[in-house]
């Protein structure tokens, strides 16, 4: 690999400001000060900016963030900050997001730049289970609770579908609060749902995906998954 090219890899730098740095004389490859942008970087070099080593991720990332409320999961900005803003890795562009969440909505996303695996992520055929956490507008008595409970088990058809959702796991903590699992993923599904039933979700967090959960992180933050919770899907 070129240096300017592992460089940019290793850092968030351009390769315009790459060019600035490897001028400066600030990049050194086996203790030797190097200029060229060209040279080419081999597996046992070791690679130094102003001192400090530099590597190159090998290998696809796998993360789990922590999505706070007022983050779009896009890969450019629009209205909002986007995700990836809260990811410090090299060349965070190239990761992609499984399962998006919307811009009020808080919890579990995944994100990689291994294409075949988000895939698995989100295929429907997998019937990987999502648990969300839900707050109501309106409340809801028992009887209206345990209608939605038997509705959602059996498959609802949802405005606008051809085909009912899937059955799903519903239940109340209270009158306003509930959480819902989900093994597929239609569009804004957890809303349509609520509306299903006249209600309407001012709240929605997204608890976990298959076993991973966001135990050990604050909102914001982000960690690499392990090998286990990469197998599964």
């Amino acid at each position: 690999m070129r240096l300017d090219k592992f460089l940019s890899k290793a850092t968030e730098l351009s390769r315009s400001e790459c060019k600035k740095v490897l001028h400066r004389g600030e990049i050194t490859v086996n203790d030797e000060v190097i200029k060229d942008g060209s040279r080419h970087i081999h597996a046992d070099d070791e690679v130094l900016w102003a001192g400090e080593p530099l590597s190159v991720a090998d290998g696809n990332r796998y993360i789990l963030l922590y999505k706070p409320d007022g983050f779009e999961c896009t890969l450019k900005a629009k209205e909002y900050p986007i995700v990836t803003d809260l990811i410090a890795v090299p060349e965070v562009a190239s990761l992609r997001i499984a399962g998006r969440l919307d811009v009020d909505t808080t919890g579990a996303l995944l994100l990689s730049d291994d294409g075949s695996w988000l895939h698995r992520v989100t295929s429907p055929k997998r019937h990987q289970p999502k648990r969300y956490e839900l707050t109501l507008a309106d409340p809801m008595d028992e009887t209206a609770q345990a209608h939605a409970i038997k509705q959602v088990a059996n498959g609802i058809l949802l405005d606008g579908d051809t085909e009912k959702t899937r059955p799903a796991e519903l239940s109340f903590i209270d009158e306003t609060h509930a959480t819902l699992i989900l093994t597929e993923g239609k569009y804004h599904q957890v809303k349509r749902m609520m509306a299903y039933f006249g209600n309407k979700v001012i709240e929605l967090h997204r608890a976990s995906i298959g076993t991973i959960t966001l135990d050990g992180l604050e909102m914001g933050e982000c960690r690499f998954l392990n090998d286990d919770e990469i197998e599964q899907f």
